[in-house]
């Protein structure tokens, strides 16, 4: 496994929310290359409680985004699919398909899982789950579009 996030490797002056390194008051999700899979860990805040004492559902579905991403940006560097001049990022989220399937706790760390099931340079498809007590908690089918400045 890399030892750099994949954020701080290829995006680190970037200020997104959940996974931007230049945001100091976003989620600073850490992202790794594993093997055959992206993998990261994420420690809940008390913020984010969904009012019932577990993981809001929105901070999952950023979880999620922001974890394809990673994905989806390693693979567009692999590929050598750079940011077209003008643009930020090499492909955005076109969509995202969340399902929350049981309750994930606040007070623990989940992990995030993602795999690249398509992959052109036009589109590439990010499948990921976020688990806890290896139990899949929610997932998330993202496809990401390649970014054409107009």
């Amino acid at each position: 496994m890399e030892t750099i996030s994949i954020q701080d490797r290829l995006f680190p002056t970037m200020t997104c929310f959940g996974c931007g390194p230049a945001n100091s008051r976003g989620l600073q999700l850490k992202s790794f290359v594993g093997d055959g899979y992206v993998t990261a860990a994420f420690m809940p805040w008390p913020e984010h409680d969904n009012g019932l004492g577990f993981l809001n559902g929105g901070i999952i579905a950023t979880l999620l985004d922001c974890h394809t991403a990673a994905g989806v940006l390693n693979e567009a560097s692999l590929h050598g699919w750079d940011a077209p001049p003008g643009a930020l990022l090499p492909f955005v989220t076109a969509g995202i398909d969340v399902r929350y399937l049981r309750p994930s706790p606040l007070d623990n760390a989940v992990e995030l899982r993602a795999v690249v099931v398509k992959s052109t340079e036009p589109e590439i498809v990010c499948d990921a789950e976020l688990l806890f007590d290896e139990k899949i908690r929610a997932t998330g089918h993202a496809v990401w579009k390649r970014w054409r400045v107009r």
